[in-house]
C-alpha cells in the first residue's frame, strides 16, 4: 500500500522529537560506565556494522541477525553506546535492503525510532529491575535472570512495535508471517550473545574473532548459497523462456512474450527492444509502464545514448542511478527512471539489435542478472530468426510475388472461410468482384512483358488503395483480379467495382520500361463482374462461376469498360 505525504512527514516529525532528545537524555542517566579502550568500542562497532551487512537469506527472507552482537555490546557497555551501535546497524540493514529512492527516504527515520523505542524501553526496565554494566553473571542466577528479561523485552517489544507500524502505516495484519522466523533466530543468537560477552571478560578483543568468525563465515555461506540458488532460478526461468518463444512463430507474438517474461522476471518499468537497420537503431517495441506505446521516435546512430553505447561496444552495460548515465541520454529513457540495464542482442555473432530496460528505482539490477539476461536475448534472437523466416515462407506461399496480393490458392481458402462464417449467419451478406483488363495483349505485344508487369503491379496497387479495409484483393491469375467482400450487399459491391473502373479508365499508366526504352503514357480499361451470396449463390465455387459469368457475358460481349451484375434471368 502507498504510503501518505502526511505519514511521512508525521514520521520525520516524530524522529526529530524522538531521537536527538532521547539519545540526550539517555546519556544523561546511563552514561557510559567504564567504556573500555577505543580499539575495544571500535571492534564491537565494526562487528555490529559487518553483520548488519550480511544477513542470513532463508526461502527468500532477509533475516538480520544483530541482536546477539547488540545484546554483548548492553552489557559491556551500557543503553547509550548500544543505542548509538543499533541505530548505525539501522542504517546499513536499509543500504543493504537498496532503500535508495526518494519515495522510501522515510524508511530511515521510521526504523531509527523503531530501534530507539525498543532498546531505550528495554534497557530502562533492565535497570529499574536492579540490572548493572558488566555484571557477573558466573554463579548469580539473578544476574542472569535479568539479562534473559532483557532479551525477552528486546524481542517481545520489536515485534509489537514493528507490528503496530506495519499495521497502521502499510495495514498489514498484526505479529506476520515472519514471527515464527525471528523467534527461533532469537532464541538461537540470545547464547551467541551471551558466550560473546563472558568470552570478551576473559580473554579481551580477540573474543570478537572467536565469535564472530564463524558466524560471518556461516553468514557468507548462506549468502553465496543464496546467490547460487537465484542464479538457478533464474537459469530454469531463461529456459522455459526459450522454449515458449521457440513455440511461436509470429514476429509480434514472439516480442511480446519476450516484453511480458522480462517484466515477470525483472524490476522493469520501461522496456525498449531496438533494430540495427543499416547503420542506425530503429525502434521496434516500446513499453513503459506495461502499456505498448508509439515507435515512432528517431533512428540512433552508434555511440548515441545507452543503446548506441552498447551497439558500438557490443557489450551490455549496468548502471545503478541516473548520475551514471545521464550523460548518455537520447530522449527515449524518460526522466524518472534510475537504473538500466543494455544488453546487445546477437545471432552468429552478428549484432542484429539492442535492449534496454529501465526501473524507477536504484540499484535495481544485480551484475548476475546481465548473464540471464544475456541468455534470454540469445534465445529472443533465434526464435526472431525463425518467427521472420516463417513469415517470409508464409508470405511467399500466399502470395503473388509480382503484385504481392495475395495468390489464388490463399484467396480460395479465405472464400471458403468467409462462405461457412455466411453459412452459420455470422456474415449478412458476401459480395465478389472480378476484374479483367481489357485487351491486355495487345498491350504486351506492343510494349513488351516487362511493361505489362508494370502495369499489373500498379494496378494492384490502385485497386488495394481503393478498397482499403473494406475487403480482400488477390490476384486471381493473368491479368484477372478478385475482391471479396464481407458484409457487403450487391449494391455496395456495384458501387466500388464503379469506382474502381472509373479510377482506372481516367488514371494513365506511365510505363518506364518500354520496348523503345521511353517512359510513355499507356490508357487501359478493365472489365468486372459482381456476384452476392447467398442472392446469388449457395456455395463458394457457386459465387465465382456467378462473378465470371457477370464479367464475360454482362460486362464483355456487352463491349467492355463497364460493370455487370449477375443475374440469374
Amino acid at each position: 500500500m502507498e504510503t501518505t505525504p502526511q505519514i511521512k512527514k508525521a514520521i520525520f516529525l516524530l524522529w526529530i522529537l524522538l531521537v536527538p532528545a532521547g539519545l540526550w537524555f539517555t546519556y544523561k542517566i546511563t552514561p557510559p560506565h567504564h567504556p573500555g579502550s577505543w580499539t575495544a568500542l571500535s571492534g564491537f562497532l565494526l562487528l555490529t556494522l559487518v553483520v548488519a551487512a550480511m544477513p542470513i537469506v532463508i526461502d527468500k527472507m532477509f533475516i538480520f541477525l544483530i541482536q546477539w552482537v547488540a545484546l554483548a555490546t548492553f552489557l559491556q557497555f551500557g543503553l547509550f553506546v548500544e543505542i548509538i551501535f543499533a541505530q548505525a546497524a539501522v542504517i546499513v540493514l536499509l543500504l543493504r535492503s537498496k532503500v535508495f529512492g526518494k519515495d522510501q527516504l522515510f524508511r530511515y527515520p521510521l526504523n531509527l525510532y523503531m530501534i530507539f523505542i525498543v532498546s531505550f524501553l528495554s534497557g530502562v526496565v533492565y535497570y529499574a529491575l536492579g540490572g548493572d554494566v558488566m555484571p557477573k553473571l558466573a554463579g548469580n542466577p539473578d544476574a542472569v535472570w535479568l539479562v534473559v528479561l532483557y532479551a525477552f523485552m528486546i524481542y517481545a517489544l520489536n515485534q509489537v512495535i514493528v507490528s503496530m507500524h506495519l499495521h497502521f502505516i502499510y495495514k498489514e495484519p498484526f505479529l506476520g508471517k515472519d514471527l515464527f522466523v525471528e523467534t527461533i533466530a532469537t532464541i538461537i543468537t540470545f547464547p551467541i550473545g551471551i558466550v560473546l560477552y563472558i568470552l570478551y571478560r576473559e580473554v579481551g578483543i580477540i573474543a570478537l574473532l572467536l565469535v564472530g568468525g564463524p558466524f560471518i563465515s556461516v553468514s557468507v555461506f548462506f549468502n553465496l548459497y543464496y546467490s547460487s540458488q537465484k542464479v538457478n532460478e533464474y537459469l530454469q526461468k531463461a529456459a522455459e523462456i526459450g522454449h515458449k518463444m521457440a513455440a511461436h512463430l509470429n514476429v509480434d507474438d514472439v516480442i511480446n512474450l519476450f516484453i511480458q517474461k522480462l517484466s515477470e522476471t525483472f524490476p522493469v518499468d520501461y522496456a525498449y527492444i531496438l533494430e540495427v537497420s543499416e547503420d542506425q537503431l530503429k525502434l521496434i517495441r516500446r513499453m513503459e509502464m506495461g502499456k505498448a506505446l508509439s515507435n515512432d521516435m528517431r533512428l540512433l546512430r552508434k555511440n548515441e545514448g545507452v543503446s548506441g553505447l552498447a551497439w558500438t561496444n557490443c557489450k551490455p552495460y549496468l548502471f545503478s542511478k541516473r548520475k551514471e548515465w545521464h550523460q548518455y541520454t537520447n530522449g527515449y529513457i524518460p526522466e524518472d527512471a534510475e537504473s538500466i540495464l543494455s544488453m546487445p542482442i546477437e545471432r552468429s555473432n552478428n549484432l542484429i539489435g539492442v535492449l534496454v530496460l529501465a526501473s524507477k528505482e536504484k540499484h535495481a539490477y544485480e551484475k548476475y542478472q546481465l548473464m540471464i539476461l544475456e541468455i534470454l536475448c540469445s534465445y529472443f534472437a533465434v526464435a526472431m530468426e525463425n518467427a521472420k523466416h516463417y513469415e517470409q515462407t508464409k508470405i511467399q506461399s500466399e502470395r503473388c510475388s509480382l503484385t504481392k496480393l495475395y495468390n489464388y490458392r490463399h484467396f480460395e481458402s479465405l472464400l471458403t472461410k468467409e462462405f461457412e462464417l455466411l453459412m452459420r449467419f455470422e456474415r449478412s451478406q458476401l459480395s465478389l468482384i472480378i476484374l479483367d483488363i481489357d485487351h491486355f495483349k495487345a498491350v504486351n505485344d506492343t510494349y513488351g512483358h516487362q511493361s505489362g508487369n508494370e502495369i499489373l503491379y500498379e494496378l494492384a496497387g490502385r485497386i488495394k488503395q481503393l478498397v482499403g479495409d473494406r475487403g480482400t484483393v488477390a490476384r486471381y491469375g493473368g491479368e484477372e483480379f478478385v475482391i471479396l467482400l464481407p458484409d457487403s450487399a450487391k449494391e455496395n459491391a456495384y458501387e466500388i467495382a464503379e469506382q474502381i473502373r472509373q479510377t482506372i479508365d481516367k488514371w494513365p499508366f506511365t510505363l518506364h520500361q518500354s520496348l523503345d526504352h521511353t517512359q510513355q503514357q499507356v490508357n487501359i480499361t478493365v472489365s468486372i463482374g459482381v456476384a452476392t451470396a447467398p442472392e446469388n449463390a449457395e456455395d463458394a465455387l457457386a459465387l465465382v462461376r456467378h462473378a465470371d459469368r457477370a464479367l464475360y457475358v454482362g460486362a464483355k460481349r456487352a463491349g467492355r469498360n463497364r460493370v455487370a451484375e449477375y443475374s440469374s434471368c
